[in-house]
């Protein structure tokens, strides 16, 4: 199957956009929670553990999000949708599911 680069861009646009919105979500999961918050010692507790937890996803979706507009850029690069690792072309399906990946299936793996 022959990449498609508008679909592919389009993708890679839709993709920015919903990780953008989820960014947004998490930065307001993890402001810090104030000491003088009136919750019992259990419930501070978890509301720490979530926010910690929310950190995380907060930086994955950073670091997704950085990885898209590189592939967007990249997007009309001659080496564009081949495997960084082994040079075999990925999979049209593999490229539109996960836009950002710059190894085929077997490689990334």
């Amino acid at each position: 199957m022959e990449l498609n680069k508008a679909e592919i861009k389009l993708k890679i646009h839709q993709e920015i956009e919903k990780v953008q919105l989820k960014i947004t979500d998490l930065e307001e999961l993890t402001k810090p929670i104030a000491p003088d918050c009136a919750i019992g010692r259990v419930s501070r507790m978890d509301a720490i553990n979530n926010k910690s937890i929310n950190e995380n996803a907060l930086r994955k979706a950073k670091n997704k999000l950085n990885a898209m507009q590189i592939a967007l850029q990249n997007v009309d690069d001659k080496d564009f949708g081949k495997c960084v690792k082994c040079n075999n072309q990925i999979p049209l399906m593999r490229i539109l599911l996960v836009p950002h990946s710059r190894f085929c299936v077997h490689c990334a793996s």
